[in-house]
């Protein structure tokens, strides 16, 4: 629990290690005893068939919001599940108290087709500024943290993102063009050019771990939700990477941004997508 006289920093310095058995208990206790156990009533679709919701999502959603908030009181919490059923909670990311930022799983589809390519997210910010991230992929057993000037680190290892291998086409996750407005759509496929290559983008979380772990160069997504970005964009960052919206600005938790966006390993990368973007908009 934070102290009176604590900073949000020395907090952090204190108890990541306590977010980070929350979040490991909550997918023990919620999500990894429902892997490729699902009955069919503990899956629904919110937006549609390719927006699922299981109750492993609002189970573990719950067990970490009152896990965090027991942590540091007077905190608010944005979660993906409470947000859809309560969407002016999404409004506590722009104020100045801390705000925790879960996901609890992301990669819902693939949890549910029994794929082990999901996770759970979670960040902390205050004031929009992300301080704090968190990212486990329970199947494989990873668990990636990062704080803001301290790195970042996956099971313990220090992340380097690095810089591409230069004279090979650059490798992108992105977001499907089918599920994008047209002016996206137009942007996304300024992507499709020599010398890029681009695919499918899975679980968001497991990309940026991916890019933090040089891995892949580059992300090409199209929405903001912050559950889906918060976490790993700290983990990029603090790994040596950066990101750009198509007009050149930092991505923003906050909203209001140019889509869609960049994540990449180097701000040169960064610069070279954002460009793409930029002119298959244009």
């Amino acid at each position: 629990m934070i102290e009176d006289s604590e900073t949000i920093d020395e907090f952090l310095a204190r108890h990541s290690a306590d977010v980070e058995e929350a979040v490991r208990k909550a997918a023990a206790a919620e999500i990894m005893p429902r892997f490729r156990q699902l009955a069919q009533d503990e899956v629904d679709e919110k937006s549609g068939p390719h927006d699922l919701v299981t109750d492993a999502d609002r189970n573990a959603e719950l067990y970490l919001t009152e896990a965090l908030r027991a942590l540091l009181p007077g905190s608010a919490v944005v979660g993906e599940e409470a947000v859809h059923a309560n969407p002016a909670s999404y409004e506590a990311i722009r104020g100045e108290a801390p705000v925790w930022i879960i996901d609890p799983v992301d990669g819902t589809r693939q949890f549910v087709h029994g794929d082990e390519g999901f996770c759970t997210l979670v960040a902390l910010a205050v004031g929009g500024v992300i301080l704090g991230s968190w990212t486990y992929a329970p199947v494989r057993d990873q668990f990636a943290v990062a704080v803001r000037g301290r790195g970042a680190f996956l099971d313990g290892r220090r992340l380097h993102a690095g810089s591409p291998d230069p004279g090979r086409d650059l490798r992108i996750a992105a977001s499907h063009p089918d599920f994008t407005t047209d002016e996206e759509k137009r942007a996304l496929l300024g992507l499709y050019t020599d010398g890029v290559s681009v695919r499918p983008c899975g679980s968001a979380g497991l990309e940026y771990l991916a890019i933090a772990r040089g891995e892949v160069d580059a992300t090409a997504f199209s929405w903001e939700a912050a559950w889906d970005h918060a976490a790993g964009l700290l983990l990029v960052e603090e790994a040596g990477g950066t990101h750009l919206t198509r007009t050149g600005e930092p991505f923003r938790i906050t909203g209001g941004n140019a889509l869609p966006f960049t994540t990449a390993r180097d701000a040169a990368t960064a610069r070279r997508v954002a460009g793409l973007l930029a002119s298959g908009a244009a």
